[in-house]
């Protein structure tokens, strides 16, 4: 029997229900894990509260880690008891067992802890595919990362400056600009009620970033598009702050000439070739230390507490939990 956490409706964390389950057989083109780590992402939290809905009585969570327990019958590549990692659709990854496709789950080398892999795979998926993808980030770029001691935050700091680019960093207090600092950040503006541009603008000799990336989003989104250069790229990637208010296309163009993606990580990793290319380098980063993504542990049994801190900002870095 499984250990499984049901979303009994969209809503609060009380929806969160800890269960048990028989699995069926994995299909022809899947394995059985036995989980050992399971990142906790906002998506969880939107799809908790029915942002981005799911079919009654689903299981949260899109990325964990594992050891193969058992292969489907056309399944190749892969062996019982190959420690492995996952990210992405479909989602289930809140449990202590679970049948996924085998194509998702890529091996995992000994130098990659469990915890690492899980606190560090999806978001390192998502800072590749902003760094790489939404905006080509290399030496002499200026990025803006808000949020910059949480767990997406630290990481694409982290990654951006393997780039050689300068990362301004936008945190909510005095100890997280430690934290953003220690990733690598080399300005830091602290406060969510900061003049953003006027602070941007200041260490950039006026001139703006080129890429700002929001997880915040309410206002703080316009006052992002303030900071950015002309011809400049805003990445929207949440709503941590609450959903963001219409915005008027006079806002991006045609006198700031911004461009805005709205880019979801999920639908990046439905392309198998961009998955794999970018999970093997977020691996590969991990391995050589390049990436540092050990977070902080909550027990399967305290799903609902690992919501609340995440989604009230107690947190920083990434969190994960073990059943």
């Amino acid at each position: 029997m499984a250990e499984i956490v049901r979303l009994n409706a969209p809503g609060g964390v009380e929806q969160l229900d800890l269960s048990r389950a028989e699995l069926p057989p994995p299909t022809a083109d899947e394995v059985r894990l036995r989980q050992t780590a399971i990142g906790v992402n906002f998506i969880d939290i939107y799809q908790r509260a029915g942002l981005y809905p799911l079919p009654p009585a689903a299981i949260l969570g899109v990325e964990a880690v594992g050891v193969v327990a058992a292969l489907g019958a056309d399944v190749t590549g892969l062996a019982v008891g190959d420690r492995v990692a996952y990210a992405g659709a479909p989602v289930g990854a809140y449990a202590s067992e679970r049948n996924l496709p085998a194509w998702r789950a890529l091996k995992l080398p000994d130098e990659v802890l469990d915890e690492e892999a899980a606190s560090a795979f999806l978001k390192g998926i998502t800072a590749y595919m902003l760094l790489r993808r939404i905006y080509p980030v290399e030496r002499g770029t200026t990025v803006l990362v808000h949020a910059a001691a949480g767990g997406l935050g630290q990481l694409l700091t982290r990654w951006a400056r393997r780039l050689e680019a300068t990362v301004i960093g936008v945190v909510g207090s005095g100890p997280k600009a430690d934290i953003a600092r220690a990733a690598g950040a080399q300005r830091v503006i602290v406060g969510r009620d900061a003049d953003l541009a006027k602070e941007v603008a200041s260490l950039t000799d006026g001139r703006g970033v080129d890429v700002a990336y929001d997880g915040i989003g309410g206002r703080t989104l316009q006052k992002t598009l303030a900071c950015v250069r002309p011809f400049g790229v805003v990445a929207s990637i949440g709503q941590a702050g609450g959903p963001i208010p219409p915005l008027d296309v006079e806002e991006l163009g045609p006198r700031r000439s911004l461009i805005l993606a709205r880019p979801s990580v999920m639908a990046y990793m439905n392309d198998a070739d961009e998955y794999r290319r970018a999970a093997e380098a977020v691996i590969t980063a991990l391995s050589t230390g390049d990436l540092q993504g050990r977070g902080r542990a909550y027990p399967l049994s305290e799903v609902a507490q690992a919501h609340s801190d995440l989604e009230a900002g107690r947190t920083s870095g990434a969190i994960y939990l073990t059943p």
